[in-house]
């Protein structure tokens, strides 16, 4: 009984705030326009500001989204609050949130530019997605956002803070669809699926819409039917239907080409008694998101504008204290936050059941956390990308239902990549997975790289295992060949430095968990060749034979890995830490060529390396400067091989420019040193930055070579050797366009131009 007049009170108050509204009533039409319609908040912002009655809202596409909230009990403030955050950029753009994205299935990046996810059914029909934007943080920002305002009106649109309609369009009859029951933020999502930019949804009912600017983008008509108000305001972001052709068609042309395939705003359908409000938003399109406070300003400035034909026509108003006080009171109708159950659907019953155990409980309920973290943990693999969420009360339970619709999945990804060079490094990449989801999720995986100077194979299979801590085991099969001959001749260059050929082949496993977000802790073991070819002369001729060193044995591993970066190349923000203990041992076979004057032999080794990466960014002037560091240690106990050249070719490599793999330099490569460096990044205009980095890396115990060619360890350390970069960088849909210039302190290779575009990447070495 405490909580019935509490509650009886509210309801009473809504009630007679209803039946008092009934002097004048006033509908609020909202169109749709892409990021345009964020200019609907500056209008609401002004008509509670001037206390004019908003008693229905009919909105399409982004007016639905902004008109939704209004309805669902968010005031213009909140509104504006909600779009002004740095998470509404992401749901915009797809962006992959820093904090909610997993590590769980790679921490090494590929140099893919393309991945394209392809569902195959059991008759071998292929769908493609079509969905430009990642819809995967938007679909559980609206189901959050929204759920309670649905709830409290017991999912009749009519019973929300303000009565509301919501436009969609279904295609394949080429019908309206007038959206007033359900789930508030199913609807949203339907009315704001532009096609070819956000994906439909597959609604309860089965059926899939699509915006509902397909065919009604000014739904003024649906306010008249379904409410009739005695007052419209329209506001209108969108196309226009001119009186004749105009003059300016070239400067018109391309925000009118963004809205073909939508109806066309009847500037007359407000009604002679209506106000029609068409915010001037020239020099902004539909997808300008980042500039959320210009748009809400013009359509401040509209409202203001016609605000004194409003209040004559408008001659209700609506005190701020009352509007808050029932704004008040339907938020408190809303169901404690209580997540009972989880449920997965759409596909078989193992398959379900086998989604459904990345939710994990913290207590006898879920809580929001609980159920975000399953939820991305669940998107991490490609089969699951395209999950849509929902928070449905349920009564029975007294709590809500977090469900999670899975029919549309990925079971084939195909990714391409490629590096095209000024320096002979060109590179075509391929890769393929395969995923069979049963009572486990079986990931089959294939690529190749092609090139002159680097060829790779990689064949996999994982299992991935949830529970409570997910983890997975993948074998692995790994072959890499580096052909440092390719990357310059011998004109310019110095020739023990090009004339180094090396291979490399790995069969192992992997055992990996994800304790948290970004983060990964693997163990990995396997069997190793490696085959190194390289002269020990600086003067050689065609008839020359190389030295060749194979070594095989077995190496184990226990890395921890944690990414946040916002880029797989010149990242400008984000933090990167890798931390690896190793154990390699296995037996050396020396095979002397024509430039020795070693003996062929054999010899044993084993040793220890301990190695940790660590590159941090922060921004600087409005997020359009970025600083960042870098710091890398090498320890290891390898000892000499055979001769200087073999204890060279296995030696850790200290890479701290992206070219820097391709060049084989002497005095980058030591099993003992120290690296620190800092990097920085400005725009120069647009998306053209400008990028400069320095180095400084000391190596402990340097290696020299001997009048017999052998390997001695020096005493101390090595003087401290710079590395130097600047270029410009431009980022494109395939990869990074980039021209560098770069100082090496190595004499096989000091100052260099080098050009690319695309990623510049590579698997790691077998015992890296």
């Amino acid at each position: 009984m405490t909580h019935f007049f509490p509650r009886f009170l509210l309801a009473l108050l809504l009630a007679s705030s209803f039946f008092s509204a009934n002097a004048q009533q006033v509908g609020l039409v909202l169109s749709g326009g892409g990021a345009k319609g964020l200019a609907h908040v500056g209008v609401l912002r002004q008509l509670e500001k001037n206390h004019i009655p908003i008693d229905y809202i009919v909105g399409t596409s982004m007016g639905a989204v902004i008109g939704g909230m209004y309805a669902a009990g968010y005031s213009p403030d909140e509104i504006e609050q909600i779009v002004l955050s740095p998470e509404f950029q992401n749901w915009t753009s797809g962006k992959p949130l820093e904090n909610k994205t997993f590590n769980f299935l790679t921490a090494e990046p590929s140099p893919s530019a393309l991945r394209l996810g392809i569902a195959i059914d059991s008759s071998l029909q292929a769908r493609v997605s079509t969905n430009l934007v990642n819809d995967l943080n938007l679909n559980l920002a609206l189901a959050r956002l929204l759920a309670p305002a649905s709830a409290s009106a017991q999912y009749d649109f009519d019973k929300l803070f303000v009565p509301f309609r919501c436009m969609a369009s279904e295609v394949f009859t080429r019908q309206v669809v007038e959206q007033k029951k359900g789930s508030l933020s199913d609807a949203i999502r339907n009315s704001m699926s532009f096609p070819l930019a956000f994906r439909p949804i597959r609604n309860l009912d089965g059926k899939y819409y699509y915006d509902g600017a397909v065919y009604d983008n000014f739904p003024t008509n649906t306010m008249k039917k379904d409410f009739a108000p005695d007052v419209i305001i329209g506001v209108n972001v969108g196309d226009v239907a001119m009186k004749k052709y105009p003059k300016n068609d070239d400067a018109l042309l391309g925000s009118t080409v963004a809205f073909l395939g939508t109806s066309v705003a009847d500037t007359l359908s407000v009604g002679k008694n209506g106000i029609y409000i068409q915010p001037s938003l020239e020099g902004l399109g539909v997808g300008d998101f980042d500039r959320v406070k210009d748009f809400i300003a013009k359509g401040d400035t509209a409202a203001r504008r016609s605000m004194d034909l409003i209040k004559q026509r408008i001659g209700r108003r609506v005190d701020s204290v009352t509007l808050q006080t029932r704004r008040l009171a339907f938020q408190g109708l809303a169901p404690k936050p209580r997540f009972v159950e989880v449920r997965v659907n759409g596909l078989r019953d193992d398959q379900n059941a086998y989604a459904a155990r990345f939710f994990r409980r913290s207590g006898r309920e879920y809580s929001l956390d609980d159920l975000e973290e399953g939820y991305y943990r669940l998107s991490s693999d490609d089969y699951f990308k395209n999950i849509y969420p929902r928070i449905r009360y349920d009564e029975k339970q007294k709590g809500y239902v977090f469900s999670v619709d899975a029919q549309r999945n990925n079971n084939v990804a195909v990714e391409v990549g490629f590096v095209l060079s000024n320096r002979p490094i060109d590179n075509l990449y391929l890769g393929v997975e395969y995923r069979y989801l049963r009572r486990l999720l079986y990931t089959a995986a294939a690529s190749v790289s092609l090139g002159r100077f680097y060829n790779s194979a990689q064949g996999s299979f994982r299992i991935n295992v949830p529970g409570q801590v997910p983890f997975y085991v993948e074998p692995t099969l790994t072959y890499n060949q580096w052909n440092y001959q390719n990357t310059g001749g011998l004109l310019g260059r110095d020739v023990l430095s090009t004339q180094v050929r090396q291979q490399d082949t790995k069969v192992g496993a992997q055992f990996g968990v994800s304790p948290n977000y970004r983060s990964r802790v693997v163990l990995d073991a396997g069997a190793f060749t490696t085959r190194d070819n390289y002269t020990n002369s600086a003067l050689i001729n065609s008839a020359d034979v190389l030295d060749k060193t194979v070594f095989s044995g077995g190496t184990a591993a226990l890395q921890f890995t944690r990414n946040t970066l916002n880029r797989k190349q010149y990242a400008t923000a984000g933090l990167r830490v890798v931390a690896t203990a190793r154990v390699v041992t296995g037996s050396a076979t020396y095979s002397p060529g024509s430039t020795s004057v070693i003996a062929p032999n054999s010899q044993h080794h084993q040793w220890v390396q301990l190695r940790a990466t660590a590159e941090k960014y922060f921004k600087l002037k409005k997020e359009r400067h970025a600083w960042g560091y870098f710091a890398e240690l090498t320890a290891s106990g390898q000892g000499t091989f055979s001769n200087y050249r073999s204890s060279q070719t296995t030696a850790p490599v200290f890479a701290p420019l992206p070219d820097s793999r391709t060049l084989f330099l002497d005095a980058y490569r030591s099993a003992r040193y120290v690296a620190a460096g800092l990097r920085y990044t400005r725009p120069v205009l647009g998306k053209l930055e400008w990028r400069s980095e320095v180095y400084v890396h000391v190596n402990a115990q340097p290696l020299v070579q001997n009048d017999l060619q052998e390997a001695v360890r020096k005493e101390g350390v090595d003087r401290p050797r710079l590395t130097v970069s600047t270029g410009l960088i431009f980022q494109t849909p395939v990869g990074p366009l980039a021209v560098h210039g770069r100082y090496y302190d190595d004499a096989a290779e000091r100052f260099g131009i080098y050009g690319h575009l695309g990623f510049i990447l590579f698997r790691s070495r077998a015992l890296e």
